[in-house]
C-alpha cells in the first residue's frame, strides 16, 4: 500500500517542471553589486512568487499571519517576503488543511514570495521535553494538547511541501548558548546527517529547500556544518543558525564575520536568522548577509517599543503624553505620515488598545523594510563603507 507522503512525493515530482514557464531556473540569485570597502553586496533572488531584492528584512508570520497586519498592509509598507513557522502551522490548523485551502498563499492571501523555517528552533526551545536521536526529533508540544510528536527529516520535508513555501529550510538542531563544546558539536553532526536526508527527500521543483549552518560560537564547527552541507546536495541558498540565542552581538560578530565573508558560497544567498535590531542588520550585511528575519519589530511593538532616528523609543513612558509629534520625524511609514502623534499612541498604548501594536508594528517593520532599501542603494553607489560608519555615530544606533 502506498503512503500518503509517498503519493505526495510523487506528485511532487510531477507537479512542476524542472524550469519555470519562462525556461528559467525556478530559483535563481543575481548579484548586481559589491561594496567595495566591505563584503556586502546587492542582490535579486527569483521565486516563482515573485522577485526579493536583496539586502532584505522579513517580516514574520508566526501561525499564518503577520500579528495585527493585513496582507495589503504589508506590500503598503514594502514587504517583498514572509516568513510563517513550521512547527506553529504543522499543529494549528495542521498541514493537510493548509494544503487543502491551496497552500500558504491562499491560505494566507499573501502572493508574494514566503519562507517556512524548519521548526527546529521552536521544537528545540521545549528543552526537557524534547528527545533527539540520529532518525528524527520526537518532542512535546507543550504551547498545544501536550501531545507527544516526533519528526524525522523526512516527515517534516512532507510538511513544508504541503505548507507549499518558496523557499524551505532543512531540519537542523539548533543549540543555545552558553553549551558545552561537545553539545554544539553533536548539533553539527545532527544538523549535517538530517540535512542530506533533507535534500533526498524534498521532491518539490518549485520550491527551494536551504542549507542551515551550525556550530555556535566555535569557528572550527562551523566550518565542518558548512562543509556537510555542500557535501550533502547544491542548495540554493544556505541559513546561518544559532546565532542570537542568549550570546551578545560582539561574540556573535567573531565568528560570524569570517564564516560569511571568507567561507560561504559567494554565489548563493546568505540567510541569517532571528536577528532584527537595525544595527545588527547594518553590521550583517557588511559581513555578506543577504536575507534577515524576527519577531523584534512586532513582538516590541506589542510591548510599546518603536525604533526611531533617536534609538528605541518606549511609548508608555510618561514623557510622550503631551508630545504632539511623529513617532518619527525622520520616517516616512504610514504612520508617522498620518498624523499619528506620540501622544495619541502613548495613551494607546497605556490604555492596551489594540491600534497601538499595530500602528507601532507597521512603523517598526517599516524602519526595517527602509532601513534595507536605504542599504541597499548604498551599496550600488558603493559608498556601503561610508553608510556603515555614518550609522554607528547616530543616536539610531543605540537601538537596545
Amino acid at each position: 500500500m502506498v503512503s500518503n507522503n509517498a503519493q505526495d512525493e510523487q506528485s511532487y515530482a510531477n507537479m512542476a517542471p524542472l524550469t519555470a514557464p519562462d525556461g528559467r531556473p525556478w530559483y535563481s540569485y543575481d548579484i548586481v553589486a559589491v561594496d567595495p570597502q566591505t563584503h556586502a553586496r546587492a542582490g535579486v533572488l527569483h521565486t516563482p512568487h515573485g522577485d526579493v531584492p536583496t539586502p532584505i528584512f522579513m517580516p514574520v508570520g508566526t501561525k499564518a499571519t503577520v500579528k495585527g497586519i493585513l496582507p495589503p498592509q504589508l506590500t503598503q509598507i514594502g514587504a517583498k517576503i514572509i516568513l510563517a513557522n513550521t512547527y506553529h502551522c504543522a499543529m494549528r490548523p495542521g498541514a493537510e488543511l493548509i494544503q487543502e485551502m491551496g497552500g500558504l498563499h491562499e491560505f494566507m492571501q499573501w502572493h508574494g514570495p514566503i519562507l517556512t523555517d524548519s521548526g527546529g528552533f521552536q521544537v528545540f526551545s521545549h528543552a526537557d521535553n524534547v528527545k533527539l536521536t540520529k532518525d528524527g526529533v520526537t518532542f512535546r508540544a507543550v504551547d498545544y494538547d501536550g501531545s507527544y510528536v516526533t519528526w524525522t527529516p523526512e516527515q517534516n520535508m512532507a510538511i513544508a511541501q504541503k505548507l507549499g513555501a518558496d523557499i524551505v529550510m532543512q531540519l537542523d538542531q539548533c543549540a543555545g548558548y552558553p553549551a558545552s563544546r561537545a553539545f554544539v558539536e553533536r548539533a553539527v553532526e545532527l544538523s549535517g546527517s538530517w540535512a542530506r536526508r533533507c535534500w533526498q527527500a524534498h521532491t518539490r521543483h518549485d520550491q527551494a529547500l536551504f542549507g542551515i549552518v551550525q556550530g555556535g560560537m566555535h569557528m572550527d564547527l562551523r566550518l565542518r556544518s558548512l562543509h556537510y552541507l555542500l557535501d550533502a546536495g547544491d542548495f540554493p541558498g544556505y541559513g546561518i543558525g544559532g546565532y542570537s540565542v542568549g550570546e551578545d552581538h560582539q561574540t556573535m560578530f567573531r565568528t560570524l564575520e569570517p564564516l560569511v565573508a571568507d567561507y560561504m558560497p559567494k554565489d548563493k544567498p546568505r540567510y541569517l536568522m532571528g536577528v532584527g535590531n537595525p544595527t545588527t542588520l547594518v553590521r550583517g550585511v557588511a559581513c555578506g548577509i543577504d536575507m534577515f528575519d524576527c519577531v523584534l519589530p512586532t513582538r516590541t511593538a506589542r510591548m510599546g517599543s518603536a525604533f526611531s532616528s533617536e534609538g528605541r523609543l518606549n511609548l508608555k513612558n510618561a514623557r510622550f503624553v503631551h508630545d504632539h509629534g511623529p513617532l518619527d520625524a525622520a520616517c516616512t511609514c504610514p504612520v508617522c505620515q498620518g498624523g499619528y502623534t506620540r501622544a495619541y499612541i502613548h495613551h494607546l498604548v497605556r490604555q492596551k488598545e489594540m491600534v497601538g501594536s499595530i500602528l507601532l508594528s507597521l512603523h517598526n517593520l517599516y524602519y526595517l523594510l527602509d532601513l534595507m532599501r536605504r542599504a541597499r542603494q548604498a551599496i550600488i553607489d558603493g559608498t556601503y563603507g561610508s553608510f556603515v560608519r555614518d550609522w554607528m555615530d547616530l543616536p539610531a544606533a543605540k537601538d537596545w
